[in-house]
């Protein structure tokens, strides 16, 4: 363990010199029969009057006197102009700060009374003063804070002390870098009791101080504005990508994580809502609700084609109206639309599987137009056959109504419904993908939808929140240029 002594050593020489002397007669004649409880004036009736006033430097009180007791004539002292008395030598004023919050009340140090050969005293008590003050955060970080000192005599009353008040000197303030003094304004107050007719003075000063919001804004403002941004990125995310929960999340937590800094800086007091801590709820209400959009999204991107059609309000609302207000279009819109008949052979070669098709199929035979080389004319004759009772080689054929008609062998009957069962197959997927392909166009509706309606309303919060502060644009103006 390492011990540093320090030794201070002043060697003081003077020239030789009367004043000593003297000084040491006046003090013991001065003090010799004064009583320091006595107030120090001619006529009891009489109030002393005391200057108060504050000089911020440390915090240091002047008191300003007349003590008739400790004045002589300089021409019986010659050398002699001013004396010093310890405190508790000589009257000095119970002025003391009534809201005090330290543990020893008077935080002050007792210092020497410098006085003149006129009685004039002057007592300058250095001290680091707490007081009990109420703060108001409901503009934080944006807020001024006001402090009332509040001093005066403990057992005098206006008759018998006269407190008045003084200028604050704040030229020897030293600049802070978490709060700047705006000003400390002054006044005197006489208070009367139902107890007594005397009047109780005081003074009162208001320390004004307005919060410096650099740090706050580099450090929580601007972070919470971006991640406010990156949740509104949640909507440009394509549904494919299997980010957008996890990435609403994310942004979710971090705010999460700013308020509980917050919340740390912030004292404990529920007066008042603080600005910021609105802001940042605001954020996070904004933040959740794209999470749970975006469950929604994904919900219709990945609807069961199997599960139902969409309704028939949700596809007036999302495909028509709120399409045509954020003029977007549907991928394929002009698509032609299938029907449920099968297409009609149109070819020399293939006559015979026309025919069958059709006597397979004969419900749907109405839909389409005969074929000039089908090998079948319905009420009518064959067109391209040399007679109307041709067969066709492994088939039998029989009139009915004046028509031949040809039966399929079995083989060709498989073939013909496997076919039709490929057919089918192929038009539910069509409308299987039709239906995907509008929930999918739904959900890009709402994420586009949503993209325009949180970044307004992300906007509006910012700037409503903030610059609802009294004092915004001084503090951007004073902490950000």
């Amino acid at each position: 363990m390492l011990l540093l002594i320090l030794y201070f050593c002043f060697f003081l020489t003077t020239p030789g010199s009367l004043q000593g002397e003297y000084q040491r007669k006046l003090y013991k004649e001065l003090l010799a029969n004064y009583n320091r409880l006595e107030r120090p004036v001619v006529n009891d009736s009489s109030a002393i009057l005391v200057d108060f006033s504050m000089s911020f430097f440390e915090i240091l009180q002047r008191f300003h006197w007349t003590d008739i007791y400790l004045s002589w004539n300089p021409e019986n002292y010659p050398g002699v102009q001013n004396l010093r008395f310890p405190s508790d030598q000589v009257w000095t004023p119970d002025i003391l700060l009534y809201n005090s919050a330290d543990e020893r009340f008077d935080a002050t140090f007792h210092t020497n009374v410098l006085v003149n050969a006129s009685g004039y005293c002057q007592y300058i008590p250095p001290g680091i003063l707490k007081s009990t003050c109420y703060i108001d955060v409901r503009w934080f970080p944006f807020d001024v804070q006001k402090c009332d000192l509040k001093f005066g005599s403990w057992t005098h009353n206006g008759w018998l002390l006269d407190l008045q008040m003084l200028d604050v000197d704040t030229s020897t303030y030293i600049p802070n870098g978490e709060w700047d003094l705006v000003g400390v304004p002054a006044k005197r107050n006489e208070l009367y009791y139902d107890c007594c007719k005397e009047p109780y003075p005081d003074v009162t000063f208001t320390v004004t101080m307005r919060r410096r919001t650099l740090y706050y804004g580099l450090n929580l403002l601007i972070p919470c504005v971006l991640i406010s941004g990156l949740a509104l990125l949640v909507f440009l995310l394509p549904a494919d990508s299997g980010e957008k929960i996890s990435l609403g999340i994310t942004v979710l937590l971090s705010l999460t994580v700013f308020m509980l800094l917050v919340a740390e800086i912030m004292p404990a007091t529920s007066d008042s809502v603080p600005l910021i801590a609105q802001y940042f709820a605001s954020t996070m209400i904004i933040v959740g609700m794209s999470v749970v959009v975006t469950v929604i999204v994904l919900q219709f991107h990945h609807h069961d084609p199997h599960g139902g059609k969409m309704p028939k309000w949700v596809r007036v609302v999302l495909l028509n109206w709120c399409a045509w207000f954020l003029r977007m279009k549907q991928p394929g819109n002009e698509r032609k639309h299938r029907t449920s008949c099968p297409p009609c052979s149109a070819g020399t070669s293939n006559g015979s599987m026309g025919l069958y098709y059709s006597n397979y199929h004969p419900s749907e035979s109405s839909h389409c137009p005969p074929s000039s080389d089908s090998g079948l004319a319905l009420g009518g004759r064959t067109h391209g056959s040399p007679s109307d009772e041709a067969e066709v080689p492994g088939g039998s054929g029989s009139g009915v109504g004046g028509v031949g008609v040809n039966i399929p062998p079995p083989e060709i009957q498989r073939i013909l419904e496997e076919v039709s069962y490929i057919a089918q197959r192929f038009r539910d997927q069509d409308d299987a993908e039709a239906i995907c392909s509008e929930w999918k166009f739904a959900a890009a509706v709402v994420d586009r939808l949503c993209l325009v309606a949180f970044s307004l309303f992300s906007i509006i919060c910012t700037f409503t929140i903030l610059m609802s502060a009294p004092n915004f644009i001084e503090a951007v103006s004073r902490d950000f240029t």
